[in-house]
């Protein structure tokens, strides 16, 4: 594998360009490098069986889960009762496109490949199972997060200091919600993964959303047992919305990305923070560029808008974010550009999606050296490892002390 991942196909070979920045730095991103930074992962995907949630499901659910239907010509389409129907279309992966879709397919064999890329800790999101969330029936969603717990925490738990799975809590059943969080804090989960609304589909003013007090019970518990929460991107409503030319690109940057800014808003404006002043909360995939400009936009409405603004805040929106709030990228050199200025190197936190192919395994180091020549040796280790460390929970190894 090793041979592969030095030798990329044409396709992948752009991702080894690099500036060689990190021969000028003190510490190194690069694997088996003698003074390498420490390097947690805080976005990565598992590979779940397909079969998971029938073995772990009655009968009687099976034909609601996500799947793939055949039609009359013989064409096959995703199906989740959340989504459009979706065309699935043969395309083969080859060279190290076809390498990423085939890695990490167990605990073991995760770890050395995450070590391939010097990483030392990965933070761990549903790969199929994105789309528990991806139906208007809660209850639902939650029985099936369930059984992604269950598989999760029995498969990743002996490894649970190096691979920490996220419990996936299905928010609008609020009293599920609650039992499950409460449940899966007891086994040892070290984070939450949340959906981006609590209700599944397009906006809706009549639906509960994160500002109301409605949650507070459910924050209340998520304070009590101490857990990070985590918001990731394509988890609030469809976004596979736009149809026709350009729309992968369209729904990649609009529809998928954009909407993860919501929740986060949410817990900022609304005076949740006032109330539960311990948590934590973060986005997951959406990148950072856009967090300076969305906090600086919160806090503009906030004083611009004071005579409709409720209820009054302690502190400004952006101050929540500072003090309770973090966002995961992969490559996002804007963001990484505007972390000092704005005061948000403690809040950034880098992954490399493994094994997705908007991720930058097998090749992190290249495109660490790309984006973050402009920080220095303190905010790349903050950024590269030690905030997700501080935030989930990860111990850091004697060797990565100065």
């Amino acid at each position: 594998m090793s041979e592969t991942i030095t030798k990329p196909d044409e396709n992948n070979v752009w991702r080894l360009e690099t500036n060689n920045a990190s021969q000028n730095w003190p510490r190194s991103p690069y694997p088996g490098a003698p003074n390498k930074y420490f390097m947690v992962s805080a976005d990565g995907h598992v590979q779940e069986p397909k079969d998971l949630w029938q073995k772990r499901m009655p009968e009687q659910y099976w034909h609601r889960l996500p799947g793939v239907q055949v039609d009359k010509q013989g064409d096959k389409f995703q199906k989740t009762e959340g989504f459009r129907p979706l065309r699935i279309r043969n395309i083969k992966m080859e060279g190290e496109d076809a390498l990423r879709n085939a890695s990490g397919r167990s605990p073991e064999s995760r770890i050395s490949d995450l070590a391939l890329d010097g990483v030392d800790a990965e933070v761990l999101f549903p790969n199929l199972g994105l789309t528990i969330w991806a139906t208007p029936d809660s209850k639902f969603s939650q029985m099936m997060c369930r059984a992604w717990n269950e598989w999760a925490w029995e498969e990743f738990s002996a490894y649970n200091d190096k691979l920490a799975p996220m419990a996936c809590i299905a928010t609008g059943d609020v009293e599920g919600a609650i039992a499950e969080i409460t449940r899966c804090a007891e086994l040892g989960f070290k984070g939450l993964s949340l959906p981006c609304k609590p209700v599944w589909g397009a906006p809706n003013h009549e639906d509960l959303n994160y500002n109301l007090p409605e949650f507070d019970d459910l924050w209340a518990c998520v304070q009590d047992v101490d857990l990070p929460m985590t918001f990731h991107v394509s988890t609030g409503r469809d976004p596979r919305t736009s149809r026709g030319n350009g729309g992968a690109v369209i729904n990649y940057a609009v529809h998928s990305l954009a909407p993860t800014m919501e929740p986060i808003a949410n817990l900022c404006a609304s005076g949740v923070l006032d109330r539960y002043p311990k948590l934590q909360f973060g986005a997951i995939e959406a990148g950072i560029g856009w967090v300076a400009w969305t906090l600086q936009a919160l806090d503009e409405a906030y004083k611009k808008h004071h005579m409709f603004a409720r209820p009054k805040l302690k502190f400004l929106p952006s101050e929540y974010f500072k003090q309770n709030g973090f966002s995961s990228f992969q490559e996002d050199k804007v963001g990484l550009d505007l972390a000092r200025e704005y005061g948000l190197v403690d809040n950034f936190i880098w992954a490399n999606d493994f094994p997705h192919h908007e991720g930058t395994w097998p090749h992190s180091a290249q495109a660490i050296e790309r984006t973050m020549d402009g920080l220095n040796d303190e905010e790349r280790a903050k950024i590269l490892g030690l905030n997700s460390a501080r935030i989930f929970g990860f111990e850091v190894p004697a060797k990565y002390h100065p």
